[in-house]
């Protein structure tokens, strides 16, 4: 049964704390109006995504005071925590492969299936990867957000719940990549392919962009062993 938005803005908040790290335990959550804002949805939903949280014991309420991070939230078992939490013992070649496998289908589907403001944040991700790209500067962050924006656009609650065991290998990819301006300039060349494929909605041509991008990512792989090795997960 898919999940209505209140459940989906729920996940996009565990997210936060528990990939992004941007709120830690005992942390005050935004105002109001304003994560409502950011996260693009009116403020019934963001109250029911809350109480949604605060039944699982993730968050707290303080009556006058505002909405926190419950202690030891951040701690505790959740899909995030279950599927990335042996990622130093998988081998890289075997996560390159999966997401050989995965990310392909996700950039189909989400072209089929993403509203429109799914595929406007799709773009303006991908715009901004393109932007670090091209100053070659830090874009973890932005990649991350990148493929999750895919992923989250599939409205395939399977495919959520793959995508965390993927962000550091797309973690590594980034760090090798800054480091070797032709692969740097094949991402740029790459990345927007599969925009321009997203953006007209064309999904074989999407699922076609995104597999080049990965075995093109395989061949950075392949021929940087040594400084994925260097890297630290």
């Amino acid at each position: 049964m898919p999940k209505v938005l209140s459940e989906m803005i729920a996940d996009d908040i565990l997210y936060m704390i528990n990939v992004e790290k941007r709120f830690s335990d005992t942390m005050k959550l935004p105002n109001e109006n304003d994560f409502a804002k950011e996260l693009n949805v009116n403020r019934a939903t963001l109250r029911e995504a809350i109480r949604i949280l605060v039944t699982n014991g993730v968050l707290e309420i303080r009556r006058g005071v505002g909405t926190f991070i419950k202690e030891n939230a951040s701690g505790l078992k959740n899909d995030y925590d279950i599927i990335t939490s042996d990622c130093e013992n998988i081998d890289i070649q075997d996560l390159y492969e999966m997401r050989i496998v995965f990310e392909p289908e996700a950039a189909f589907f989400a072209t089929q299936r993403a509203t429109e403001t799914e595929m406007k944040n799709i773009l303006h991700y991908g715009e901004l990867v393109e932007k670090k790209l091209i100053e070659n500067t830090e874009r973890t962050t932005e990649e991350l957000n990148f493929h999750r924006a895919i992923a989250k656009a599939t409205h395939n609650m399977y495919m959520n719940k793959l995508m965390p065991m993927l962000l550091r290998m797309i973690y590594i990819s980034v760090k090798v990549t800054r480091h070797n301006t032709e692969l740097r300039i094949e991402t740029i060349r790459d990345h927007r392919l599969i925009m321009d494929f997203m953006r007209q909605r064309d999904a074989e041509g999407a699922k076609t962009a995104m597999r080049l991008h990965m075995l093109h990512a395989v061949r950075l792989m392949e021929n940087n062993v040594e400084n994925i090795k260097s890297i630290k997960l």
